[in-house]
């Protein structure tokens, strides 16, 4: 259904057991094993990817082109293409992507918003012909 293009690869991990409090900025892929209290955010304008594992958890925003949580996320997740949650997923935020992948048993407390699609300008408007006899 979506075509998939080539990810970056993912070059930095936060283990589990680690706790990191404050803002992280990555560049390419980034995966949290561990805990992050702060906001997690991909350099702009470069593909990137973000995993929150199974054992992951963040009380923060989230920031990256593709977005894939299996764990526990306490704040706004923003994917600028695709967001992928995972069956283990827990979000208490709201979530704005552009495509969505729900796999069942991952669950959303907060609003869903995907991103604004232009409206398709390029195409004339319709007018029903009258039937005037």
């Amino acid at each position: 259904m979506f075509s998939r293009k080539k990810q970056p690869p993912i070059k930095s991990l936060i283990a589990q057991g680690t706790r990191v409090e404050g803002n992280v900025q990555f560049s390419e892929g980034l995966r949290i094993d561990g805990e992050v209290v702060g906001e997690v955010r991909a350099a702009p304008d470069l593909p990137s990817i973000l995993v929150v594992s199974e054992s992951g958890r963040v009380e923060g925003a989230l920031h990256a082109v593709h977005v894939i949580v299996n764990g526990a996320v306490e704040g706004p997740v923003h994917a600028t293409e695709l967001l992928e949650l995972q069956p283990k997923a827990r979000i208490t935020g709201a979530v704005h992507y552009k495509a969505l992948e729900m796999h069942q048993g991952a669950t959303i407390t907060g609003q869903m918003s995907p991103t604004a699609v232009p409206l398709l300008e390029e195409k004339p408007t319709l007018k029903l012909a009258s039937n005037a006899s």
